[in-house]
């Protein structure tokens, strides 16, 4: 969808707006880190956001990246910039298809800044001048199909001679095809809401949308503050804290708060962040703001993110398996023609990607994952690791790019259990029957609906655990399982021909909706990369170690296990099946700490009758 048409959309219900901008990183463990940023901050509901494309245009490749990942696995509009430096057209035409083909809509066409170490700006070989002329070459190469923003200089452009030169090339940039501005940032709002009606006096009527720089370190600021006007309050504000980091972030939020509040009243559509690949000070700003709460809902139309892909645009079915996997699930699923829709059946693809062809990978490099994850040297190891995790101590495991989703929180406890048993649990959810669509935690879909929820749990677990899960299970009619490990030994008590809705809704006007199943061939696929997980994490320790031997017999030997309690009227009851593990634990943590005690009153009564303490007790004894 195009930017323009979201704006409009909110000056329409009178509803302020928020967008975020990111820099594309430099390095392996940077990308890590921002799709790990960019998922959480779309939680907070940001309009749209924008990539940069790279000082001098360096990182091209890391900038389609982002953007890809951003419209097809976490589902928010996003505009990437494009810019003239050293950027011929037949660059620029790559850039704009791989745009396309990802599913993007949405350009900020830029002319961009000197190559470093020039001084003076100039135009490559075969490339553009100005940004209008990018803006031009967009419309030309592809018409309407993208919508672009181009950039506003509320203080005018360094090289501009005067205000008015600025104004007029801005209006040759929306006149040669620009649908809004986003503004460079600035710190006098009197002045910028004064620069607005500069520019609809001489015709400029598109949407104007200011950027804001959350204030984050003293070094930074008066980099970006060089030739700005800057308030007398700011400054004094900031001179006496300026060796103090702490001090600075909190100033700067109380600044991004008042400007923002500001511009609110000044009547602006809508403001831009820019984030420096940050998080906390822009949440914050936003919170103070009033724009968003700690505890807002932002809606969902489905109980995952949905694609912006547009051979996406039909897909409503999804397997639980990659529910903290998403980007894995989109790049095995990339080459389908068709898409799951409506009920899981003859719509579906006839299979995944293959493995060796997409690659598997852990959130992190051995040593970050060493730093996160520890060295496990046995199974208690191991087990308190996923206990950490289900705690919220651990905030990734191999198998969960993200920390525990919120709704799984409310099973906590009995996760924490299980983990300390061995149920090693990867995915889980809680039963729901029947709560509305706009509930904070469970809610999805269209208003004035009910959604519902089967619990599931899913886990590994050795073979002799396993074997006795299954003695127990004829026990629980309600509840469907399968079991398979690494060679594909499968153990089921369940038609594997057909799938189980485990979340579904029922809205108004609408069919039901049945947005997550658990499937027997998509599980067979899951089970290639959830035990190709476990020897990437192996091969983060030496050859030899214990933690590598440890893991890799994991992998080898353990299975992989899904529960699904079909009676989603019990809240709990899909943890009945494993009363037995608890009681036992229990029994056994009673005598061990008995045959303890024991212990150490006999050591005490020894050290007692040394001390000739013991002797005294025994004839006070007799003569009592």
């Amino acid at each position: 969808m195009k930017i323009i048409d979201r704006i409009k959309k909110c000056q329409e219900e009178g509803r302020p707006f928020f967008s975020f901008e990111y820099f594309s990183p430099k390095t392996v463990q940077g990308m890590i880190n921002l799709q790990d940023r960019i998922e959480r901050m779309c939680y907070l509901g940001p309009e749209f956001i924008d990539i940069t494309w790279g000082a001098g245009g360096s990182r091209p490749a890391a900038t389609l990246e982002v953007v890809s990942t951003a419209q097809k696995v976490y589902g928010v509009e996003t505009c990437m910039h494009l810019i003239c430096t050293n950027n011929p057209t037949n660059n620029i035409d790559k850039a704009l298809n791989e745009a396309r083909a990802c599913g993007n809509e949405n350009i900020l066409a830029l002319r961009g800044d000197a190559m470093q170490g020039e001084t003076e700006w100039t135009a490559c070989e075969g490339g553009l001048n100005y940004g209008s002329d990018l803006v031009r070459y967009i419309r030309k190469t592809h018409g309407d199909y993208f919508g672009i923003a181009v950039a506003g200089y509320p203080e005018k452009h360094e090289e501009s001679v005067t205000m008015e030169d600025d104004l007029k090339f801005l209006k040759e940039k929306v006149d040669a095809g620009a649908d809004f501005i986003v503004t460079q940032l600035f710190f006098d709002v009197p002045k910028f809401l004064d620069w607005v009606k500069q520019c609809r006096a001489i015709g400029i009527s598109c949407p104007i949308i200011p950027g804001v720089m959350p204030i984050q370190a003293y070094a930074s600021f008066k980099k970006n503050t060089v030739d700005l006007s800057v308030p007398q309050w700011i400054l004094d504000g900031i001179e006496p804290i300026k060796n103090d980091d702490q001090a600075i972030r909190a100033f700067g939020i109380e600044v991004g708060i008042k400007m923002t509040l500001e511009l609110i009243e000044g009547g602006v559509c809508g403001i831009h962040y820019y984030t420096f690949n940050l998080e906390r000070s822009t949440r914050l700003i936003l919170e103070g703001a009033g724009l968003i709460s700690k505890t807002d809902y932002i809606k969902k139309n489905m109980p995952w993110r949905p694609s912006f892909d547009e051979k996406r645009k039909e897909e409503s079915v999804r397997p639980i398996f990659w529910s903290n996997r998403a980007k894995s699930y989109i790049s095995r699923t990339d080459n389908w023609d068709e898409f799951p829709n409506g009920r899981w059946g003859d719509s579906r693809s006839p299979a995944y990607g293959d493995l060796d062809r997409y690659g598997v990978h852990l959130k992190y490099r051995a040593e970050e994952a060493i730093r996160h994850w520890g060295s496990p040297n046995n199974l208690k190891d191991v087990s308190s690791l996923f206990v950490d995790y289900c705690q919220g101590t651990t905030l990734s495991l191999p198998w969960s790019d993200q920390a525990l989703a919120l709704e799984s929180g409310l099973i906590k406890d009995r996760l924490v259990q299980l983990n300390s048993l061995g149920y090693l649990t990867i995915n889980s959810q809680p039963s729901v029957n029947g709560v509305k669509s706009d509930d904070k935690i469970f809610g999805w879909g269209p208003k004035g609906g009910y959604v519902y929820q089967k619990a599931y749990i899913e886990f590994f677990v050795s073979p002799d655990t396993l074997e006795k899960l299954e003695e127990r299970m004829s026990r629980f009619p309600t509840l469907t399982c399968n079991a398979i490990n690494k060679v594909g030994d499968l153990h089921s008590n369940t038609n594997a021909n057909k799938p189980n809705a485990v979340t579904w809704g029922v809205f108004p006007g609408r069919e039901v909706v049945q947005p997550t199943i658990v499937e027997l061939s998509s599980f067979d696929a899951w089970k290639d990369e959830a035990f190709a997980l476990w020897e990437q994490w192996s091969r983060c320790y030496p050859a030899g170690s214990k933690p590598r031997e440890l893991l890799t017999e994991m992998g080898q030997t353990w299975y992989l296990v899904n529960i699904v309690d079909n009676d989603f009227h019990q809240p709990m009851g899909i943890f009945d099946i494993f009363e037995e593990d608890l009681l036992a634990d229990t029994a056994s943590k009673a005598s061990k700490a008995s045959k303890a005690n024991g212990t150490v009153q006999n050591e005490k009564h020894q050290e007692m009758i040394k001390e000739g303490k013991g002797v005294m007790v025994t004839v006070d004894a007799v003569q009592g």
